[in-house]
């Protein structure tokens, strides 16, 4: 009876060891691929890591992760010569198949959201606009102040935000503004020198993980939401 007591306690200190050292190591996996996804990105903001699935040692050593959650924060994408910065990004990738040597892998399928800030919105337009929420989804609301015949002319406009196919050899999509209406006060050129300011399009896509796709986008109080999809898609360092 005492030595199975002591069996008893040694299994059960040696599940509380593997246990410990197991959690030890999932911890410094994901560290070491958030640092890996953020200098893949080339963040200025952060990425963090969690990796489902017990026992990690085991995923580990089959090179096979269930599910890996990420969470990008202040990411830039570039395209033609303009920056356009998304606020954050949350992803989860399934049946991820990590490289030989740990720092990335590719997954199967991958879905997800990101958020373009108005903040972020605003600076992308590059014209010297403000944009706010317009009131209801897939709306938002444009302030341009321009010079007109000797005039200051500040005009709030609704406008459409929409992800629409891109029309050069890249393909993919891009994230268009439109106003609605433009009041033209009877002035000749009035509308189409506020359309100037007020209408334009930005491609984002080429600051998504590769194979990350754009689906669909509306927007809220808070930003504007785009919904993120793929196949084969990799997650750094592959």
């Amino acid at each position: 009876m005492r030595f199975l007591r002591f069996l008893v306690i040694v299994a059960v200190v040696l599940g509380a060891l593997f246990v410990g050292v197991d959690r030890w190591a999932v911890g410094y996996a994901e560290n070491r691929l958030a640092e890996e996804v953020r200098s893949r990105q080339g963040l200025a903001g952060s990425a963090e890591v969690e990796i489902h699935g017990f026992p990690f040692l085991t995923q580990a050593l089959s090179h096979d992760l269930d599910q890996v959650d990420l969470q990008l924060k202040g990411i830039e994408a570039e395209a033609d010569g303009r920056k356009t910065r998304l606020t954050q990004i949350d992803a989860s990738f399934h049946e991820v198949k990590l490289n030989d040597g740990y720092t990335g892998g590719t997954a199967k399928r991958a879905e997800g959201t990101a958020l373009m800030s108005y903040a972020d919105l605003t600076e992308a337009s590059q014209s010297g606009v403000t944009l706010t929420y317009g009131g209801a989804p897939g709306k938002v609301k444009v302030t341009a102040t321009l010079e007109f015949l000797g005039r200051s002319l500040t005009r709030d406009v609704v406008a459409t935000v929409a992800l629409v196919d891109a029309k050069d050899s890249k393909g993919g999509k891009v994230v268009r503004v439109r106003a609605d209406s433009v009041p033209g006060e009877g002035l000749p050129g009035i509308e189409s020198a506020i359309r100037k300011r007020t209408d334009f399009d930005r491609r984002i896509d080429e600051g998504l993980p590769s194979g990350l796709r754009l689906t669909a986008l509306t927007s809220d109080e808070a930003g504007v939401h785009l919904t993120l999809n793929g196949s084969d898609v990799v997650l750094a360092g592959s």
